[in-house]
């Protein structure tokens, strides 16, 4: 019962306001009196000094200093109060209690200064020498509209502070006792209370921990009966209440985990509330430590902190682009920053979705470049072929051998067009298709080897030697044999047209035991370091002229590129100018057949 906080807090609201009205009744008394005394000092001081002031009036300007000093120390004596006559200048003529010679100039003193311009004075000091706190009341001692000096009278506050002293200690004496009965019976009062409100903590702090099982007994009819059920219906709601939230919270949680998109949401002072991890990625943080924190210590972009503070100045959607530049590529995020509202429809936070859409912007830039390349590449023989046709059509009396040269290049700029079409056909199919060719277990050494000897007729033209290396059991891919033949194709025409005549071309067919490898090697004019990065690219040539002149379309590596892709591989260039280069595609090998492991070709 006595360690029973709740029946001390009962009996403190039992004693305060006891308390207070005895504080503050006390208070005003003592008060009062206080002011009743100063205001009785100070009439006191005023009655003296102006009877010090008719004393000192007609001896001032006169030769009679010495009978003015023994007079004022005689009548301060007399009176017993400290009496002072000062001159117009503030120099002390007269004292009751201190020699004038060892005094200062009082001229600057606060009632000599209110005597002057209010025609009385009065201020409060501490004496050092006396120990005590005085009152000071100066009158102006004036002859015939004329300043002669000042008369002030000084008596010190200690029989009002013992007055008041006297007071304070009644006072609190009857506090005190007025406090003993009621602690009584404050704790007399909190004792019926304390066990049911005990037994009622018990259940909250249960609550608290989660446990929603216990039960207060309900047998009192009074308002502490009403209370223990309202806690035990309390109890069965809140546990039915608390298994929705936690349901409804692991939902949200595995939803913005599952998101592609950064989500985060931060309450009116900018602090997190919620960060994903797809947004931790994006803005350099770890959700973990970011909740509660500001968001402007939790990342560095600052284009997310302006666009959330719109949004809580705002009240209303904000949506910004992003771009941040990193070390691989840069990177373009949506923003789209709505407020948040609480129940009650006021605003009390804000949360900013962020889309990353640099795949999509590099798929449009991709495609823009693409759009302009092929235009321009379809317009030139289509200009070329127009030409020769008007020339042709203009000039019927030309010769026949001239004829037949404009003829040839017809011939050759459809040639050269119609290849153009046909590979943008190819990679558009490439591209087009969802989930790519139908790939099946093949050997991958047929439509390799039969990519070498179509052509072999065109490097036999060229002058150029073909050396095929092809092993002599089956290398198996999960692959389509008419793209992979292309592929094959591919390298080896690129490799033709970039070797001069007399040079050499290698290609190789490895199996590593843990790739298959498509090797054709070189001994061409090579790539420069800066070009090999790009040659997969789209209309890219190393040598624009030259592509132009063997009827290159610039899409045969992206092609390739595109190939291995789908078949899940790779494709890579080792290349020196002035020596020659090495592509090389890799791909999975494919699991073994038992029945057609050692099937000859």
């Amino acid at each position: 019962m006595i360690r029973s906080r709740f029946s001390w807090k009962l009996t403190a609201v039992l004693l305060l306001p006891i308390f207070l009205s005895t504080a503050v009744v006390g208070g005003l008394a003592i008060r009062s009196i206080e002011e009743d005394s100063k205001e009785e000092v100070r009439r006191s001081l005023a009655a003296q000094a102006a009877l010090l002031r008719n004393v000192a009036a007609p001896r001032l300007g006169q030769s009679h200093e010495t009978a003015l000093k023994q007079e004022v120390r005689s009548l301060g004596e007399e009176i017993g109060t400290r009496l002072t006559v000062i001159d117009a200048g503030g120099q002390v003529l007269a004292d009751s209690q201190e020699e004038p010679s060892r005094m200062d100039n009082l001229a600057s003193r606060p009632e000599i200064l209110s005597a002057r311009s209010h025609g009385s004075g009065t201020a409060t000091r501490y004496s050092h020498r006396l120990g005590a706190t005085l009152t000071d009341l100066a009158l102006p001692i004036e002859e015939n509209g004329r300043l002669l000096g000042y008369a002030r009278a000084s008596l010190p506050l200690s029989g009002v502070d013992q007055r008041v002293a006297r007071l304070r200690t009644v006072v609190a004496l009857g506090t005190v006792l007025a406090l003993l009965a009621a602690g009584v019976l404050g704790l007399a009062l909190a004792r019926s209370f304390v066990k049911p409100v005990n037994a009622m903590t018990a259940v909250a702090e249960g609550m608290a921990h989660g446990d929603y099982n216990r039960r207060l007994p309900a047998t009192r009819t009074d308002e502490l009966g009403d209370l223990a059920r309202a806690l035990n219906r309390t109890a069965e709601s809140s546990q039915s209440r608390m298994e929705t939230i936690i349901t409804d919270r692991n939902k949200l949680l595995s939803l913005l985990k599952g998101m592609v998109e950064g989500v985060v949401a931060v309450d009116r002072e900018e602090r997190v509330l919620q960060m994903n991890s797809a947004a931790g990625t994006i803005l350099g943080a770890l959700p973990e430590t970011s909740v509660s924190k500001p968001i402007w210590e939790v990342t560095r972009v600052r284009q997310v902190c302006d666009t959330l503070s719109r949004t809580l100045k705002t009240g209303r959607d904000v949506k910004d682009e992003l771009r941040l530049v990193t070390r691989s590529q840069d990177q373009v995020v949506e923003m789209l920053a709505s407020p948040l509202l609480d129940g009650e429809g006021e605003l009390a936070g804000a949360v900013v979705v962020l889309h990353d859409v640099s795949n999509l912007h590099r798929l449009q830039t991709v495609r823009r470049d693409f759009v302009a390349n092929a235009s321009h590449e379809l317009k030139t023989p289509i200009a070329a072929i127009r030409a020769l046709v008007e020339t042709l059509i203009e000039d019927r009396s030309m010769p026949s051998s001239d004829r037949e040269r404009f003829l040839d290049k017809i011939w050759n700029q459809s040639m050269r067009l119609s290849s153009l079409v046909t590979d943008l056909l190819t990679l558009s199919r490439l591209e087009s298709s969802p989930t790519g060719p139908d790939l099946q277990p093949i050997d991958l050494r047929q439509p390799f080897r039969g990519a070498v000897q179509a052509l072999l007729p065109t490097s036999e033209e060229r002058g150029i030697a073909v050396h095929a290396e092809i092993p002599p059991g089956p290398v198996r891919v999960l692959g389509d044999a008419e793209a992979l033949g292309q592929l094959t194709t591919n390298l080896l025409d690129n490799a033709l047209k970039y070797t001069g005549r007399g040079g050499q071309v290698w290609a190789r067919l490895k199996n590593t035991g843990n790739q298959v490898l498509i090797e054709v090697q070189d001994t061409g004019m090579g790539i420069a370091p800066q070009d090999q990065a790009r040659v997969f690219e789209r209309f890219y040539r190393v040598d624009k002229a030259r592509s132009r002149e063997l009827g290159g379309t610039g899409l045969g590596l992206s092609i390739v590129k595109h190939i291995a892709v789908i078949h899940q591989g790779q494709v890579f260039v080792e290349s020196s100018p002035g020596i020659g280069s090495t592509f090389r595609a890799s791909f999975p090998i494919a699991p073994q057949d038992p029945v057609h492991a050692d099937t000859p070709l």
